[in-house]
Parts: structure tokens; C-alpha cells; sequence
């Protein structure tokens, strides 16, 4: 019998579709109701109708939210169907349960207009190809978005309202647990306790997450984490384990809700990915909420040495951790042209070079420092700054060591305590077990012979003992040279003693960045900032490639020309104008004599050679005195000496090669010129 006049025999004789969705994955279990009266719906069918064989449900999309129809495999199956023009009639509980997305209704309306579909809820049948029925379902259907909308605020509302207090249940890391009031409490488990303080305080004493992980792999120490089902299990520590705890702010005791924003691919809309927001821009924090490991102040501090540990430092403008480079500024030293962080390239030469500019805009370099030059410099500078200063260091980096040493050594003795634990029960489990149930009995020996194996291996692990203080033995002289740092560590710095990376932490202990701008092509303004804001400037010269790049060459060259005009030797002109700050261009604070020659003889004065040795030696002739007094050639006396067919040997004062002053020694030459002899030997 049919209850309703759009309904015709035409549409009676197809299908009829009852769409069946709720929201969210729990509604199916907690909202039963709703879910029968959309089954409910078949009977309504009927009553307009519908033989049951041609009434079919849809309802694999129980669970899935109607804002989309991204991932709603029923609905599309629904298009498909009204599409091929199989369906008389769609019947929903109400609009919300087929679309709360305008885009996906009005398709739809214009599809079943088309195909001559009617669309029925719990209050009517209509029919969208009909100005009337097409104007209901559109209010509908604009109403139904809208009430998402109103629903998805007033939860979101009451979601921050909570959050504000600090109230809202979030999800909490291994530490800490949530009791049946709601109340946050450290885990009640000691060694979890333990454990996660051990990472902080190991990263507070050694600066890097990843020395963090060495220092736990060196001894054999696992990490608590929760599995999927929330269960705390031990693993082998992982770099992303620490990072993840060392940055969770709820060890510092905070609540902190919008740390990360889904950002949406422009080109894929359906792709998303978390951004991790920087602190300034979380949306809600509520200090003191939780029970902390940590206070607040030092969680800031490790945030900041976390950021300053990234590797990509020219970009994120972080100074990075110190490594075994040559350069000893890398990280802290800036260009004074563009303010850019500088880097290092080690290529023939070290030297810090800004091409910041150069990777976004493809402009070329903006400087290049040589950084033997700096780097003296501001070592020295560092050397006055420390030098009144007396550090014990000796004895604090032995209680240091100490200290570190203990906790380590009592985390490894709460890890096999755990582990014997473990051994035990599952001893008792598999004495326990019906040994005639061979099935469970070979598992639980199996669980116990694992047990047992974990225990043997962390029991004979490799790892480092604890040092007693006597057994710390350091030469006489390097112990005093720690005991008195401030004015001892000029001495050991040459040494290996210090590493490289040792070296730039210690300078960035006092220096905060030093800032270098090549004013000019032989000169450097740099400034050291130490920490605190005072600075120190100077102007450093550095070596260029030819005489026309030194600033002062004009100045230079008439003091020279002057001096050499009054016969002063060359030498002599370079060390007296070394005295008074001038210099070649190859060099950094000297003025060299080859540098007086060439200007001297560009300007075209001579000045008589100094002979360094006598050339009238009594007794004795010269290769000079032999070549003129035999007409040869001195070029050809020297190139057999050299060959070995004159054998004479040089004198060591004077440099020379002398022979007798005889007749003989001139008649044996005559001798060798005309071949009749074929070696001489003197």
C-alpha cells in the first residue's frame, strides 16, 4: 500500500537504499538506539512500498564522520548505484547522516533529479527534481552543515575552556601516570623514576642528545617506553627516544595543549603533516600541573641547547655543537657586511666565508676571512680575559666524574635488580603451570630461558667500571696546570691535552659571537662579544696577493726609496719598518727584504753588494780566480764539481771551493780542458 503520492509504481520497482553512518568509532557500541532507528528504516520501506528482497542497507561507513566523502566507501557505492539507475528510493534516519557538506549534497540532489530518485527521512518522502522538495532538502542539508559547524565550536569551546585550567586528559609519557581521580603522580616504579632523571642529568653535563645515547649504550642502560597498549617496556635507548624526552614538557611539570598545527599540502588537500611549534606560540601552559623531574628554567635551558645543537646552524642561526674542525669560531662568527651567520671551508685554506646571500638570491659571496688570522687573535683575547681568573677545575671535574659515575653505576644495579625480578616470576609462572599442559608449559620455560638469557647478558656486560679517586693519577705538571686553569691553560693549549672540539667550547664559554667585516682588501674589523654584551674591536691586518691591495703602499714606498737613497742595506730598511708596523703583502706583520729589493731596484737605485766573505783567500784560488786566469767558464768548472770529476770539498765558513795557489793546479785544469786527464782531485 503506498503511504505517500510521489511514490509510483516506476520507483517501487527498483531499489531502495537505507544509508546507515555515525560519526566517531565509539557511537556503533555507546549509542545503540540511534543505531536501530536507522535499521529500523527497512520497515518504513516496506510500509512505502518495497518487497524486502528489493530493500538493501548500506552501512559500512559506521564510524565515519560526514564532512567528507573522502573516505566514505558506502556513499560512493550509493553514487554508483543512483548513478546506473538502480534506486527508487534513499532513505536516512535525517540529511546528517547522508552529508554535512554542501559540496557532497547538491550533487547528490541534482544526481537523484536527474535518475528521478527520491530521497526519504523519518518525517517525509521527498522528491528533489520538484521545486519544493529541492528547496527543503537544500535547507536541510545547509542546516545540517551548519549545526557541524555550531557542534564542532561548542566542543571545541568546552575542549579549551579545560585545557585552560589544565584540567583536559592528555595523553601523559612514561613517568607518569594518571590515577582513577584524574590525579597525575610519577610513576610509583623507581627505576623508571631514576631513569628519566638520568637522562636529563646526563644531558646537562655532556650538551648533546646524542653523547646522551653513547653514554647509555656504554652502559648497556635501557630506556622506559610505552607500547601501543600503554604497557611500559624497556628497550635499547634510540636518539629519538631521549630528543622526545628531554623536549616533553610535562617532565618540567607543565600542561601544555597546541604544541604542534596540521598544516594541509596545497597541491594534495588530503595530505597532512604536524608543524612543531615554537614555545612563544603554544597555544595554552599551565606551569606546576603535573609532578616535574625537572624545573621550568632548566627545561628552557635544554631547549636552548637543543636548538643551539642543530646541525643546520647557518640557517636556524644556532651555533651548533663543537666538533674537531681546525676553525676554531665555526657557530659564533658573523659577517659585519650582510649580519649573516658565516661558515667554514676547508679547502687549500681554512677561512669563514658568508654565502647566505649567495643560496636564497644566486649574488655572489658577501666575504671571505682567512681564520688562522681571527682565530689567533680572539684566542689570545680569551687568554687576557682568563688569565686572572683561578679555577679549580681539577678537583670539580673529578667530583663531576664522580657523581655521574654513581648514578650510572646505580641505574645498571636497579636494571638487573628488574631483571632478576623478571627471572623470578617467571619462574613461579612455570612452576605453577600443569606440567601435563605441554602446550603453556613450553611457553613459559621459553619466557624463563629468555628471562635468564637477559639477565646472563646485562650481568656480563662490558661496561665501564667506577674509578675510585686514587685510582685518577695525572702527571705532577698537568695537575697543576688544571688546578690553576685561569693562568696554566695558554701553556696546554698547543698541546693535545684539549681537543679541538674541547677548544671552541671553552671559548664559548666567555665569548657569545665575534663579528668580522674586511673593511678594506689587507684589513679585518672584528669584534669579539663576550657574554654579558662588552665588546672588544680591532682591526687586524691579513695577507693579500700583490702590492697594490696594502692600503698604506704609497707610505711604504717612499720610506723606502728614502732609506735606500742613503745606502742603508735592505735588510736592515725591512727590520727598522717592521718596528714601525709596516708590512709586505704576503705577510702579516712583517716587511720582508725581498719586498725592499724590489721596490728599491723599481725605482732604479744601486747599491754596492755586501760581500759576506773574502774573495782573496791567501794561499788558496777561487773557481772565480781558476776560470779568469784559464779563460774557461765558471759555469763550466761548477758543473763538474757537481758531477764529480773536479773531487773538492766545500769549505764550512765560507762557502767556497778552493784549490792550491800553485802552478800545478793550473796545469792539471789545462790538462782536464783538453781531455787529457779525466778527473781531478784536490
Amino acid at each position: 500500500m503506498l503511504t505517500s503520492e510521489l511514490v509510483t509504481p516506476a520507483h517501487v520497482a527498483r531499489k531502495a537504499l537505507i544509508y546507515v553512518r555515525q560519526s566517531s568509532p565509539h557511537q556503533p557500541i555507546n549509542n545503540q538506539e540511534s543505531l536501530r532507528l536507522q535499521y529500523a528504516l527497512a520497515q518504513r520501506a516496506q510500509d512505502l512500498g518495497w518487497a524486502s528482497e528489493r530493500i538493501e542497507v548500506i552501512d559500512s561507513d559506521l564510524g565515519t564522520t560526514a564532512s567528507t566523502a573522502e573516505h566514505r566507501s558506502g556513499f560512493k557505492d550509493l553514487i554508483a548505484q543512483v548513478t546506473l539507475g538502480q534506486v527508487g528510493v534513499i532513505l536516512s534516519y535525517d540529511v546528517t547522516r547522508l552529508s554535512r557538506n554542501c559540496s557532497d549534497w547538491y550533487p547528490l540532489l541534482d544526481l537523484c533529479g536527474y535518475k528521478s530518485c527520491l530521497i526519504a527521512d523519518h518525517d517525509s518522502v521527498y522528491n528533489p527534481s520538484s521545486p519544493n522538495g529541492r528547496l527543503l532538502l537544500g535547507l536541510k542539508g545547509q542546516i545540517s552543515e551548519v549545526e557541524l559547524y555550531t557542534i564542532r565550536v561548542r566542543l571545541t569551546a568546552g575542549l579549551l575552556n579545560k585545557a585552560k585550567r589544565g584540567d583536559l586528559a592528555l595523553t601523559l609519557p612514561v613517568g607518569l601516570v594518571r590515577d582513577e581521580a584524574g590525579v597525575v603522580h610519577k610513576d610509583p616504579n623507581r627505576e623508571v623514576q631514576d631513569r628519566i632523571s638520568l637522562v636529563f642529568s646526563t644531558f646537562l653535563e655532556v650538551k648533546a642528545a646524542a653523547q646522551v645515547l653513547c653514554a647509555f649504550n656504554r652502559q648497556h642502560l635501557t630506556l622506559p617506553r610505552r607500547d601501543r597498549f600503554g604497557t611500559i617496556v624497556w628497550r635499547q635507548p634510540s636518539l629519538a627516544a631521549v630528543i622526545s624526552m628531554l623536549k616533553n614538557p610535562a617532565y618540567a611539570g607543565a600542561f601544555v595543549y597546541g604544541r604542534t598545527q596540521t598544516i594541509r599540502d596545497p597541491a594534495n588537500p588530503s595530505k597532512i603533516h604536524l608543524k612543531t611549534l615554537p614555545m612563544e606560540e603554544w597555544k595554552i601552559r599551565v606551569n606546576d600541573k603535573y609532578p616535574a623531574y625537572i624545573d621550568w628554567l632548566t627545561y628552557k635551558r635544554i631547549q636552548a641547547q637543543l636548538m643551539d645543537n642543530y646541525l643546520e646552524y647557518d640557517r636556524n642561526k644556532s651555533r651548533g655543537i663543537p666538533r674537531n674542525g681546525a676553525a676554531l669560531l665555526h657557530g659564533i662568527v658573523y659577517c659585519g657586511e650582510c649580519g649573516h651567520k658565516m661558515v667554514v671551508q676547508y679547502k687549500h685554506v681554512t677561512r669563514y666565508i658568508c654565502n647566505y646571500l649567495r643560496q636564497q638570491y644566486r649574488i655572489p659571496v658577501c666575504q671571505y676571512i682567512p681564520a688562522d688570522i681571527v682565530d689567533n687573535y680572539v684566542v689570545n683575547a680569551f687568554f687576557e680575559a682568563l688569565s686572572p681568573i683561578e679555577l679549580d677545575a681539577y678537583e670539580q671535574a673529578i667530583k663531576v666524574r664522580q657523581k655521574s659515575e654513581e648514578r650510572l653505576d646505580h641505574a645498571h644495579k636497579q636494571q638487573l635488580e628488574r631483571l632478576q625480578y623478571e627471572v623470578a616470576l617467571a619462574e613461579r609462572r612455570f612452576n605453577q603451570v600443569d606440567p601435563d599442559n605441554r602446550l603453556v608449559a613450553t611457553e613459559l620455560e621459553q619466557r624463563w630461558e629468555t628471562a635468564l638469557g637477559e639477565l646472563q647478558n646485562a650481568e656480563n656486560s662490558d661496561r665501564p667500571q667506577p674509578t675510585s679517586p686514587a685510582a685518577i693519577t695525572l702527571p705532577a705538571a698537568l695537575k697543576a696546570a688544571f688546578s690553576e686553569i685561569g693562568t696554566k691553560l695558554p701553556e696546554i693549549w698547543p698541546t693535545d691535552v684539549l681537543t679541538q672540539a674541547q677548544k671552541k667550547a671553552l671559548l664559548r664559554c666567555l665569548i657569545d659571537k665575534v663579528v668580522v667585516h674586511r673593511v678594506g682588501r689587507d684589513t679585518v674589523h672584528t669584534r669579539i662579544v663576550w657574554k654579558g654584551g662588552e665588546a672588544t674591536t680591532v682591526d687586524l691586518p691579513i695577507p693579500v696577493g700583490s702590492w697594490a691591495e696594502l692600503t698604506n703602499k704609497d707610505e711604504v714606498e717612499t720610506e723606502i726609496v728614502a732609506l735606500s737613497q742613503q745606502g742603508i742595506d735592505d735588510k736592515v730598511i725591512a727590520e727598522r719598518l717592521t718596528k714601525q708596523g709596516f708590512r709586505s703583502p704576503s705577510s702579516q706583520d712583517t716587511l720582508l727584504p725581498s719586498t725592499v729589493k724590489r721596490i728599491r731596484l723599481q725605482q732604479g737605485i744601486m747599491i754596492k753588494p755586501h760581500q759576506s766573505h773574502p774573495r782573496q783567500i791567501p794561499g788558496y784560488l777561487t773557481v772565480t780566480q781558476v776560470a779568469h786566469k784559464l779563460n774557461l767558464s765558471i759555469s763550466w768548472i761548477y758543473d763538474r764539481i757537481h758531477n764529480g770529476t773536479i773531487q773538492v770539498n766545500r769549505q764550512q765558513d765560507n762557502k767556497l771551493y778552493l784549490f792550491p795557489d800553485a802552478p800545478e793546479t793550473l796545469a792539471q785544469f789545462e790538462q782536464l780542458a783538453a781531455g787529457n786527464i779525466q778527473t781531478l782531485r784536490f
